[in-house]
């Protein structure tokens, strides 16, 4: 393969694939939307957002961000180990990945009892509309991504997985960090 058939392959075909990508940008508008529009609403009642902030518990959302950044740190050796044909460690570090995503949701699930635990629901407040609505779908993700990490990591054990479906899910797990990343600092932080 000469040099322009690589170049045209990189831009044309990015890790996980274009429709990956074309996902991943989709989502990641729809969430950028969302959080705008929970801004605009948390200054129109921001004595509302602030005092519902100090409801939640800034010390889980930081120990999910560092589950579900280390969980990425581990998908991204599980693709490092797979190019390089070790089949035993990236199915070590898929298992770790998927690992810190059950964490990240078992934490969360009890950041949830919590809060029903107090009457803090879905139509507590306009703050608690966008907290539950947000990390809700967010969840629905984690829970996506799961299955996805599971399934490829099934096809690396019986040696049917291709690069492309590796970086695919690796791609979706990625996303899933990176919207926690947009979503941590907004809600459990800024108001």
């Amino acid at each position: 393969m000469n040099k322009t058939a690589i170049d045209y392959k990189n831009v044309y075909f990015p890790p996980g694939g274009i429709l990956m990508w074309i996902i991943i940008y989709l989502e990641l508008i729809t969430f950028g939307m969302a959080l705008v529009a929970f801004v605009y609403y948390g200054a129109q009642e921001p004595d509302v957002f602030h005092q519902s902030k100090l409801q939640l518990n800034p010390t889980i959302g930081a120990i999910n961000t560092l589950f579900l950044l280390t969980s990425g740190l581990f998908m991204a050796n599980a693709v490092h180990f797979y190019k390089e044909g070790n089949i035993k460690k990236t199915t070590f570090f898929f298992k770790l990945a998927m690992l810190g995503g059950f964490l990240f949701l078992l934490l969360k699930s009890y950041e949830y009892y919590t809060k029903i635990d107090n009457g803090i629901t879905l139509d507590t407040n306009t703050f608690y509309t966008f907290y539950w609505m947000l990390t809700g779908f967010h969840i629905i993700h984690v829970l996506i991504g799961l299955v996805i990490l599971f399934l490829t990591e099934q096809s690396i054990s019986k040696n049917k997985a291709e690069l492309e479906d590796v970086e695919a899910s690796a791609t979706f797990w990625h996303m899933c960090d990176i919207i926690w990343l947009l979503l941590f600092p907004i809600i459990y932080l800024i108001f």
